[in-house]
């Protein structure tokens, strides 16, 4: 960890930059004693200690090595957000059972087996998995058209529209070993997208899905649909702990369905926002990582006192 009185931030980031620059902007010019830069790594042995008081985390869930890395980190004392340990545990289908035990309304949801896995099995190994798979009444329970996805990606990259078994049968083959979800499509009158940031602050955001960006409009804070949004998405992201959330809603009928219950890395760039909804995320991202810098919250996550 920093002994030095200014601490340090580190972003692990990906190609955006829109938000990075202008969180370290901010950072760098707003505090005296804290500054924000990239973090960079090439290669970690067990003896090298973390210089960063906080990480925040945008890439690891493409890139294994970084995960690694946070987790050392983390083990370290310094505070990572989002959680890399929850994070890594976190998948489309959990979080769509977990707003659905909680009462949400969601739509129907199927966890399919994969199509190859890539460890040492043999036949004895599926002795547990019923076979043939009755594709029938699968296709019957979610309904069609139905979205076939990846139940880790975030964005749209392996995401299908299937329309029959036989056309959910040609997707599957082509899957590989990445395990898929089947899902029911809500033919939504709109989006809505709820930043979460700190666990208290919510930002939501009407997402045009032919327009590819959110809309300058925001929902009226006195509409009872904007509170029950709210506080779904203030709800499933306190269960997480996640400081840094974005929950997915489509309307239908005036009722939010909840399609995502997390993205611990949203998207926070201008091709997709106002400048204004660009600047609350900046400065909400902002503000919380001061605070957490200044004071972290107790989160060591095997009980350890933070290694020095």
């Amino acid at each position: 960890m920093n002994s030095n009185h200014v601490k340090k931030i580190g972003l692990l980031i990906g190609r955006e930059w829109d938000w990075p620059s202008a969180f370290m902007k901010t950072i760098n010019e707003q505090t005296a004693n804290i500054t924000a830069e990239l973090v960079k790594l090439g290669g970690t042995n067990l003896e090298e200690s973390c210089p960063y008081d906080l990480i925040i985390d945008r890439m690891s869930h493409h890139i294994p090595y970084y995960r690694a890395y946070v987790q050392q980190a983390a083990l370290q004392g310094c505070t990572i957000i989002n959680n890399p340990f929850t994070w890594s545990a976190d998948n489309k289908f959990l979080g769509n059972s977990l707003a659905y035990r909680l009462g949400m309304a969601t739509p129907r949801t199927v966890v399919l087996p994969n199509k190859y896995v890539q460890k040492d099995v043999v036949p004895d190994s599926f002795r547990n998995l019923v076979y043939p798979m009755d594709w029938q009444g699968i296709i019957d329970y979610v309904g069609v058209p139905a979205i076939f996805k990846d139940i880790h990606s975030g964005g749209r990259r392996a995401v299908y529209r299937v329309h029959s078994v036989d056309e959910l049968l040609d997707r599957y083959d082509e899957t590989g070993t990445r395990t898929m979800i089947l899902q029911q499509i809500i033919e939504s009158d709109f989006h809505v997208h709820c930043f979460v940031i700190g666990q208290e602050k919510v930002l939501p955001l009407r997402y045009s899905r032919e327009n590819g960006r959110y809309l300058p409009e925001t929902l009226s804070e006195s509409a009872p649909l904007y509170r029950e949004i709210t506080a779904n998405a203030l709800k499933l992201t306190q269960i997480y702990g996640y400081d840094i959330n974005m929950v997915e809603f489509v309307i239908k009928d005036n009722t939010p369905y909840v399609i995502n219950s997390t993205n611990p890395a949203p998207v926070i760039d201008l091709s997709l926002m106002t400048q204004e909804q660009f600047d609350w995320c900046v400065q909400e991202t902002v503000s919380l990582a001061i605070a957490r810098t200044e004071r972290p919250l107790p989160a060591n996550p095997f009980n350890l006192d933070p290694l020095t």
